[in-house]
C-alpha cells in the first residue's frame, strides 16, 4: 500500500466488505444485498471438524420417552413436542406485533417494519427462516446471537433487543427501530469527514467496544454497515447491530476460525491466532476511512486485501492525509499496530479521543 494513485474514493465496492447475512437488524435498510457491486466477503467457514468417534460417542437429539397409552383410551396418540431453536414452545409474534414494510433483505431472512399491538410502538423486525439453518452450528449461533443480545441491550449505543419468538418457519428477533439507516450509507455520501466528526463518531464506535469487552463479548465483525442511526438527524445516535459473528470471550482460548469482513479483518485473524484486540483493528480501519474516504489496505482483489493487511503498511502520503493533525495520525497508528500485544486498549482509545477532541478541526 501507500500507493496512492493506487487507491480511489470509497465506492461500494472499495469498503464493502459484506455482512453477516441475518437479514440485517434494527432498520433502516439493515441486511440488503448491493446489487452491483462485488461484495468481498470473509465468509464464515465451518469450525475445525472435531476428532471423528465412534458411534456410541455421537450425541443425538432424541425426544423423552412418551408414556404408554391408557387402555381406556384406545385412539389416543403420544403428542411429540416440536425440536425448537430457542428451548421453549412456538408462540405466534403476530398475537404482539403486526408485520409491515420489508426494510432489508439477507440470505437468511428479512427485517421488516413492526408495531407492537398493544402500544402502537413501531420497532425492527428481524425475521430468520429456519429452513436456511441448515446446521447445527447455524442454530447455535442464532442462540449465541439472541443470548449477546439480551446481555448486552440497555448499554449506549447498541440497539435495544425486545424480545425473540419462534414458530413453525421462523425466529423472530424485534429489536429498536433506527430510522436514519447505516453509517455506511452516510461514509459513501460525506465521502470523509473533518477531525471533530470522524472523531465523535470513532468515539460511538470505541465505546460499543469497550463496553463488548467490558461485558465479555469480542464483536468480531465491526464494520460501517454494522452501525445504525437513530434517526436522519446529523447528530443522531450511532447504535451497534448484527451480533452475528459475536461470542463471548473465553479467558485463555486462542481463536482460530477466520470471520468477519476483508478490509476490516485483524492481522492475527489471518494468522488464526487471536482475541478481543480485533475489535481495535477495525475500529481503526474505520477511523482511516471516516478520515480519508478511503480504507488503509486496499486491492482488487480478497488475496490482495489480505496480503495488504498483513503487510502492514500505511498510507500517510496522500491526500487528505498532509493536512490532517498528528494526533489523529498517531491514534490510527496506535489502533492499526501489527503487533496485537501493543495494539491500544478501548479504554486508551477514548482516552486520546477526549484530549484530542478540542484540538481537531
Amino acid at each position: 500500500m501507500g500507493c496512492c494513485s493506487s487507491k480511489k474514493k470509497v465506492t461500494e465496492r472499495d469498503i464493502k466488505g459484506g455482512r453477516s447475512e441475518r437479514g440485517g437488524g434494527g432498520g433502516g435498510g439493515g441486511g440488503r444485498n448491493h446489487q452491483g457491486y462485488q461484495e468481498v466477503v470473509v465468509q464464515r467457514p465451518p469450525p475445525v471438524p472435531a476428532p471423528q468417534t465412534s458411534a456410541s460417542t455421537q450425541t443425538y437429539h432424541q425426544p423423552p420417552p412418551q408414556p404408554p397409552l391408557k387402555p381406556s383410551h384406545p385412539n389416543t396418540r403420544a403428542i411429540q413436542k416440536p425440536d425448537t431453536i430457542l428451548g421453549k414452545p412456538f408462540d405466534d409474534i403476530k398475537h404482539y406485533y403486526t408485520l409491515g414494510k420489508e426494510l432489508g433483505r439477507g440470505q437468511f431472512g428479512v427485517t421488516y417494519l413492526c408495531t407492537q399491538n398493544s402500544t402502537g410502538n413501531t420497532y425492527a423486525c428481524k425475521s430468520i427462516l429456519k429452513r436456511k439453518l441448515v446446521t447445527k452450528n447455524d442454530k447455535e449461533d442464532i442462540k449465541r446471537e439472541i443470548q449477546i443480545m439480551q446481555h448486552l441491550t440497555g448499554q449506549p449505543n447498541i440497539v435495544e433487543f425486545k424480545g425473540a419468538y419462534e414458530d413453525r418457519q421462523s425466529v423472530h428477533l424485534v429489536m429498536e427501530l433506527c430510522a436514519g439507516g447505516e453509517l455506511f450509507d452516510r461514509i459513501i455520501a460525506q465521502g470523509h469527514y473533518s477531525e471533530r466528526a470522524a472523531a465523535a463518531i470513532c468515539r460511538a464506535i470505541v465505546n460499543v467496544v469497550h463496553i463488548c469487552h467490558f461485558m465479555g463479548v469480542m464483536h468480531r465483525d465491526l464494520k460501517p454497515e454494522n452501525f445504525l442511526l437513530s434517526s436522519k438527524d446529523e447528530a443522531a445516535m450511532l447504535k451497534a447491530t448484527d451480533f452475528g459473528l459475536s461470542v463471548f470471550i473465553e479467558e485463555g482460548k486462542v481463536y482460530r476460525d477466520i470471520v468477519g469482513s476483508a478490509y476490516y479483518v485483524a492481522p492475527e485473524v489471518l494468522r488464526r491466532n487471536y482475541g478481543k484486540e480485533i475489535d481495535i483493528w477495525s475500529a481503526g480501519v474505520i477511523l482511516y476511512i471516516l478520515l480519508s474516504g478511503v480504507p488503509p489496505f486496499w486491492a482488487e482483489t480478497e488475496k490482495g486485501i489480505f496480503d495488504a493487511i498483513l503487510q502492514g503498511e500505511i498510507d500517510f502520503e496522500s491526500q487528505p492525509w498532509p493536512t490532517i493533525s498528528n494526533g489523529a495520525k498517531d491514534l490510527v497508528r496506535k489502533m492499526l499496530t501489527q503487533d496485537r500485544n501493543k495494539r491500544i486498549t478501548s479504554a486508551q482509545v477514548l482516552g486520546i479521543l477526549l484530549h484530542l477532541f478540542i484540538t481537531f478541526k
